[in-house]
């Protein structure tokens, strides 16, 4: 059962358990997010097929993440969880060898990527459905802003001691490849902080381990259904509406153009690539922090707050196209990274307050198939993209589009409403 309304969550056992698997495995996801691209740019040069990988993994990911919600509201979120963890580390420990003994080329990391993709199109809604079973509806707002703040401090360690190990490992290898020791090692941190992760899991216990809420139905029914109770959400659906075109338009260019900057335009190479990611985390920590006091001062009035908030970033982001100093950019990062933070932690309170815990699972998979599941998928036509335009036109387009589309939705009654706190009725 969820810890008493005035209790602490980290009271709980079951709390600390996930809270502290979570934490090591977030510190090692960054390891794989700094190696990874970095990895595919050694091995080809190319940003296209940076793109390509990122999208291999995107697609996936994109296609199995609504399934993905409706099998975590079929059976218990910790067992979802715990399944879908261990094939990721299957999966990063197998990219680990390969790249230490060699054997590493193109063909297998898109095999890899895909693999990846799909595991984690089932664990993202199964690590979003879990907490609302873990602490009271009133205690959601700290445990989220408490996991939020893990994330970005893990942000700011995890990138910085990755692209320190990549420089440091930087001795012969394969093909050339000058960074592949580092890069092997940088994979099985991550391998390693997984297994760390299936222990904590291993023993949790949950209410839906004992009592499974099965919904009628077949699976693709309950997908059908967690759409429709989300379009029947008027601000729901348009927040959802929203953050899907953002991080088609968005998203991609950066996951792509980061990369890309570090390797053309700064002067450390891969450990500048860690420094920015480090810069963003650390500006995502800070603003985890300042979101309790943020919703109190804009209280139901979250919409503009979100839409003012991106007004902003995007014209940071934008900035990026004139830098050419890590410091300059990690300024800018940290600057996203800030009101990002803010805006997430009081969004995704709002939605698990809003929202029927049979329907949970649905419901986070189709906000985290928004985020997770369409940037990416831009990110292989951004890196296409570079083929045509200058790199500083890439920021420059995906920042002002950015502050465009957040102003233009500013006269949108349904965004602007964002905060009401409506509780959304089941459906099977």
């Amino acid at each position: 059962m969820p810890s008493a309304p005035g209790t602490s969550s980290l009271a709980r056992r079951d709390f600390r358990l996930l809270f502290g698997g979570s934490t090591v495995s977030a510190i090692g996801d960054q390891f794989t997010l700094v190696a990874l691209p970095w990895l595919v740019l050694k091995l080809t040069g190319s940003p296209a097929a940076l793109g390509l990988v990122l999208a291999t993994m995107a697609l996936p990911r994109a296609a199995f993440m609504l399934i993905g919600g409706a099998v975590v509201d079929r059976l218990s979120p910790r067992r979802v969880l715990l399944a879908a963890r261990a094939v990721n580390a299957l999966l990063v420990s197998l990219l680990a060898a390969l790249v230490l003994g060699g054997a590493i080329h193109m063909g297998l990391v898109y095999a890899l990527a895909l693999g990846i993709g799909l595991a984690t199109a089932f664990a993202y809604p199964a690590a979003s459905a879990i907490l609302p079973q873990l602490v009271a509806p009133p205690q959601l707002r700290a445990a989220n802003a408490l996991f939020m703040a893990m994330r970005q401090l893990s942000m700011l360690v995890g990138p910085a001691l990755a692209g320190l190990l990549i420089s440091v490992g930087a001795h012969g290898g394969n093909r050339g490849m000058a960074d592949a020791t580092g890069l092997g090692l940088a994979f099985a941190v991550d391998a390693l902080s997984f297994a760390f992760s299936l222990a904590s899991l291993a023993l949790i216990r949950i209410h839906g381990d004992r009592h499974p809420c099965v919904p009628g139905g077949g699976v693709l029914a309950n997908v059908g259904a967690g759409i429709r109770a989300a379009w029947a959400d008027l601000p729901l659906r348009a927040f959802v509406m929203y953050a899907a075109v953002v991080s088609v338009f968005v998203g991609g260019p950066i996951q792509v153009g980061l990369p890309v900057l570090a390797d053309t335009r700064l002067d450390l190479g891969a450990a500048s690539l860690g420094i920015l990611m480090t810069a963003n985390g650390g500006g995502m920590l800070v603003g985890s922090l300042l979101s309790g006091l943020a919703a109190k001062l804009v209280r139901n009035r979250l919409g503009p707050m979100v839409l003012g908030i991106d007004g902003l970033a995007g014209l940071a982001l934008a900035a990026l196209a004139f830098d050419h100093s890590t410091l300059g950019g990690a300024v800018l990062l940290a600057t996203t990274g800030l009101l990002g933070g803010i805006a997430q932690v009081t969004v995704v309170s709002w939605i698990q307050h809003r929202v029927a815990p049979e329907m949970m699972g649905r419901t986070m998979s189709l906000l985290m198939f928004t985020f997770m599941g369409l940037g990416p998928l831009s990110a292989a036509v951004a890196g296409s993209l570079l083929k045509l335009i200058p790199l500083p036109a890439l920021f420059a387009g995906a920042g002002l589009a950015l502050t465009t589309v957040a102003l233009g939705c500013m006269v949108s009654p349904a965004l602007r409403s964002i905060g009401t706190p409506l509780r959304a009725p089941a459906e099977g």
